[in-house]
């Protein structure tokens, strides 16, 4: 009997001290990589937008994992000159507050997004969404015409695959994980893990100079963020299993870009599927270009999004 006290008394410690060192990691992440923007509530949920520029409005929408920060990096400075950007963390993600506690569908992140951007005064955007994020904008599109002017997809998981949910994933969205991986995850892990994840995401391109540094990578990891992205990224295949017959139905400037390097989301299983499943959208295939168009050709995005604005009758 002592020695299961004792057992018992060591967990309790352990686990007091993995709470307190989660905590700690938390907010030195906040501290070191504070909001860039406002807040928006939507349904008593705080979203972190932030908004520059001037001209015809467009939306920034990021993947799985990561922040607003992934295209505040480079994207926002050379958009802002001519457009007005809102770039978000998507709900659960970055500083943005998580909507409830069962993973937001891309459905539910579309519509709350479509409402916290009015609350901006944005209306009719311009949305482009990257990786994960461009599931979302189809949402928007598919289920809120009436609120976007064009989409710009950027390596967007938009068709149904047939590769398993890996076991981190299976794990950390499971009710054990969510309870006892999450904080693990962030009390024990250092944030070079995350920065050496992201090298593996750019190639064949190099992380670009200063990413590594400015991402952000405590923020992946707090507790909040890794709980939602993991029931986000559960989700989303079912999600988009649901989604695809209304694609069809999108009347819409669409530019879709999809590097023929990138081993995270196949340009094979989901933007050449996606460019004859919406009718007039146009389809640029990146030579060599891995899974971050933005980053590795920024030239070729903005030109897709002037194509888009052209197309919509903003310029």
């Amino acid at each position: 009997m002592k020695l299961l006290l004792l057992l018992l008394g060591l967990l309790a410690l352990g686990w007091g001290v993995t709470l307190w060192k989660a905590a700690r990691h938390e907010a030195r992440a906040v501290a070191e990589y504070p909001p860039l923007g406002q807040f928006v509530t939507v349904d008593g949920a705080r979203l972190h937008i932030l908004q520059v520029g001037e001209g015809p409005d467009i939306v920034l929408i990021h993947g799985a994992s990561g922040n607003m920060r992934d295209f505040t990096h480079d994207l926002v400075p050379r958009l802002a000159g001519r457009y007005r950007v809102t770039v978000v963390d998507r709900p659960g993600l970055g500083h943005s507050d998580r909507l409830d506690r069962d993973g937001a569908t891309i459905f539910e992140q579309a519509g709350v997004l479509v409402r916290a951007v009015a609350e901006l005064g944005v209306e009719r955007p311009l949305v482009l969404g990257h990786s994960y994020g461009g599931a979302v904008a189809l949402a928007w599109a598919t289920h809120h015409p009436e609120a976007v002017s064009g989409l710009i997809l950027l390596a967007a998981a938009s068709n149904p695959w047939d590769t398993p949910l890996s076991t981190y994933y299976r794990v950390l969205s499971s009710p054990a994980g969510q309870v006892v991986a999450a904080p693990l995850l962030t009390a024990w892990v250092p944030d070079h893990v995350v920065t050496d994840t992201i090298a593996s995401i750019f190639a064949p391109q190099p992380t670009p100079e200063g990413y590594a540094d400015y991402i952000g990578a405590g923020l992946t990891l707090q507790r909040r963020a890794l709980r939602e992205n993991a029931l986000q990224r559960a989700g989303i295949l079912a999600e988009i299993r649901q989604m695809v017959p209304d694609y069809a139905g999108i009347d819409m400037p669409v530019e879709i870009l999809h590097g023929d390097a990138d081993t995270t989301v196949w340009l094979s299983i989901h933007s050449e599927p996606l460019s004859r499943q919406i009718a007039g959208a146009n389809l640029v295939v990146m030579d060599g270009v891995g899974h971050s168009p933005h980053h590795a050709e920024p030239g070729t995005v903005i030109a897709a999004i002037d194509r888009a604005a052209a197309r919509a009758g903003l310029r």
